[in-house]
C-alpha cells in the first residue's frame, strides 16, 4: 500500500513526525509531501497567482511553498510515479471539530486526496490551549490512530468521504473509548480579531479563537472531545441543504419570475 502523508503545519512539524511513524506501521512505502511553512486555517485553497517551488529532501520526501491542496495535487499529478493508495493528513497540533473542518487545511487534505478518488484520513490531536509552549500528546494518536486506520479500510466507503479522526487531550492510559460523531457546531462563532496599535498608531487586527467552556449536543465530535473520547466523523463535500431545496421548487422553476416595476 502506498501512503501520502501531508498536513497543514508545515514540513518540520513534530505531528507529521508523529504521522510518519503512524504509517510505517501499515506500509514501507510512505510518501511526504507537505507545506514548506505553517497553512493552518488555509481551508481548501490553491495558489493560482504565483509559482510554486518544490523543494526535496530526499527520494520521498517534499516540501512545497503552498497550501496543503497544493500538496495532494503536486504530489498526485508529478512528483510520485503512481497514485497512492491512501492519504493521510495530519496530525494536526489541536482538534479539527465542529465548524473548524470547514477552513481546516488538515481535513483540506484529506478533501484534496477524495477528490483523487483516493481513501483519505484527516488526523488530529486536541490540545489545552494553542499556545507554543503546550505540548500535544502526540502519543496518544500514535497509540490508537493505526488499528483505527487498519479498520476504516477494511470497511466500504461512500463516494465523496473523509474520515475526521480527532484524538482527545489525555493520555493513551487514559482514553477508554472512539465514538463515531456527526460534525458538532458552538453556540456562538469561535473565532473574534483582536484590535491592537503599531507603533506608526496605525491599527492592525489579529485574529483569535475564544475558547469559551461551552455545552455541546451528545454524539458531536464537540462533545467527544469534551468527555475524552477519540472521534471519528465521516464528512462529506456536498454543502447542499436539500429541505431548502425541496421547499424552494415550490415557488422557483421554470420560467424566471420577471420584475415587475414600482408604481
Amino acid at each position: 500500500m502506498r501512503i501520502l502523508l501531508t498536513n497543514d503545519d508545515g514540513i518540520e512539524a513534530e505531528g507529521l513526525e508523529c504521522l510518519e511513524r503512524i504509517a510505517r506501521t501499515l506500509s514501507d512505502d510512505v510518501w511526504v509531501c507537505a507545506p514548506q511553512t505553517e497553512q493552518s486555517a488555509k481551508g481548501r485553497g490553491i495558489t493560482l497567482t504565483e509559482p510554486l517551488r518544490v523543494n526535496r529532501f530526499g527520494e520521498k520526501r517534499f516540501a512545497v511553498t503552498g497550501t496543503p491542496t497544493d500538496c495532494v495535487i503536486l504530489a498526485v499529478n508529478d512528483l510520485m510515479p503512481e497514485k497512492p493508495d491512501l492519504v493521510l493528513s495530519g496530525v494536526n497540533r489541536g482538534h479539527n471539530v465542529g465548524e473548524d473542518v470547514s477552513y481546516s487545511g488538515t481535513v483540506a487534505g484529506a478533501l484534496q486526496g477524495m477528490a483523487f478518488g483516493i481513501r483519505s484520513i484527516a488526523l488530529s490531536q486536541s490540545l489545552e490551549r494553542f499556545h507554543d509552549e503546550v505540548t500535544a500528546h502526540w502519543e496518544t494518536a500514535e497509540a490508537f490512530a493505526p488499528a483505527i486506520i487498519s479498520r476504516l479500510l477494511a470497511q466500504p466507503w461512500a463516494n465523496g468521504v473523509v474520515m475526521n479522526l480527532n484524538f482527545p487531550n489525555r493520555k493513551p492510559e487514559d482514553v477508554t473509548e472512539v465514538e463515531v460523531t456527526r460534525q458538532g457546531f458552538r453556540d456562538i462563532g469561535e473565532m473574534h480579531a483582536i484590535r491592537r496599535t503599531d507603533l506608526r498608531g496605525r491599527d492592525y487586527y489579529w485574529m483569535s479563537f475564544r475558547g469559551e467552556k461551552q455545552e455541546h449536543a451528545e454524539g458531536t465530535d464537540l462533545r467527544a472531545m469534551d468527555e475524552g473520547r477519540i472521534s471519528v466523523s465521516p464528512l462529506h463535500i456536498d454543502l447542499t441543504h436539500m429541505s431548502s431545496v425541496n421547499d424552494l421548487k415550490k415557488v422557483l422553476g421554470g420560467a424566471p419570475p420577471k420584475t415587475v416595476a414600482a408604481e
